[in-house]
């Protein structure tokens, strides 16, 4: 049975978020490790067949933010339905998160907190203060990530492009999808399920 579960994710998804702190925890009580993939979602959505949120009819918008409220409340996470950057330009944060895998650092922690940034602080990732702020609030050594980050940004960036192939690949067609063996998982709704697959 696999103990790993392979995380493909946007910081640009309010679900994606809601789900870190969980994932971390059933993690720990499985014993699994998360393969933390920051996958081009705009790319997943066109190449999958899905919408993106602006092409979406207008009452799946409008459930989405009811959906929202309610997974707030039901976390208690002042969760922002609509922050002022959103959406924004996640390369910069998520070449940051591939860096601090490749370190072998706690990446889901970071991606997490990059998500709070955004949803609940209502910060712009794509600002290189703010993803530096996050870094040194974490824990990370922020001067050396983000210039490593900026320094190979194309790396980085052909590696976020092969996580969205293998996305594809496993058929994600949204994010968070979490993936147990060959088995996917969509949204931060199925974490049950997903605990479940690693017991």
């Amino acid at each position: 049975m696999s103990r790993t579960v392979t995380y493909y994710f946007s910081l640009n998804s309010p679900w994606s978020y809601l789900g870190g702190d969980r994932l971390a925890a059933i993690a720990r009580r499985r014993g699994a490790t998360v393969d933390v993939r920051p996958v081009d979602v705009m790319r997943l959505f066109r190449e999958s067949g899905s919408q993106p949120l602006s092409q979406r009819p207008k009452a799946r918008q409008d459930y989405r933010l009811w959906e929202i409220k309610r997974w707030g409340r039901r976390l208690d996470i002042p969760v922002l339905p609509y922050p002022d950057a959103f959406p924004c330009d996640e390369r910069l944060a998520a070449a940051c998160v591939l860096v601090v895998k490749a370190g072998g650092g706690d990446a889901l922690r970071l991606a997490t907190a990059l998500g709070g940034a955004l949803w609940v602080d209502n910060r712009d990732l794509s600002a290189h203060e703010v993803v530096a702020d996050v870094l040194t609030a974490d824990g990370f050594e922020a001067g050396a990530a983000l210039a490593e980050a900026e320094g190979r940004a194309d790396h980085w960036e052909t590696e976020r492009q092969a996580n969205t192939d293998a996305a594809l690949a496993a058929g994600a067609f949204g994010v968070p999808t979490y993936v147990v063996g060959e088995e996917p998982f969509w949204g931060q709704d199925r974490l049950d399920f997903v605990e479940e697959a690693l017991a």
